[in-house]
């Protein structure tokens, strides 16, 4: 179980990472980006973002492209507004679970209207 002071850092820095791409990535080119969770290194200089990209596919590969471009630029807004010793570089990571607990809604909504249809 992580410290109290790592998941208070997890949740600034996640916070902070979506305003800085809320700012920079814009929606037409690279869809919807969100960051599902940050998962930081004992030693805080490493922070991976789960990113989610709500679009189609091509926005998605975009916005991935994008993210990894302007990364360095990012850094630098979380820098300024989070106060560590060390700057924690970022990785970006495609978090796919939303898409794949969707789906498992969609298989469990299928089969319960299949067995209600066999009741019938």
């Amino acid at each position: 179980m992580p410290s109290h002071r790592l998941l208070r850092v997890r949740e600034l820095l996640k916070r902070e990472i979506g305003e800085a791409i809320r700012r920079e990535i814009p929606i037409a080119q690279a869809g919807l980006v969100t960051v599902n969770d940050v998962d930081v290194s004992g030693d805080l200089r490493v922070a991976t973002a789960f990113i989610g990209i709500f679009g189609s596919t091509e926005q998605q590969r975009t916005g991935l492209a994008m993210l990894q471009e302007h990364r360095a630029r990012i850094q630098s807004f979380v820098a300024k507004s989070v106060i560590l010793k060390y700057t924690p570089q970022l990785r970006f990571v495609v978090d796919d679970s939303i898409a794949r607990g969707n789906r498992v809604l969609d298989i469990i909504a299928e089969l319960e209207r299949t067995s209600t249809s066999k009741e019938e």
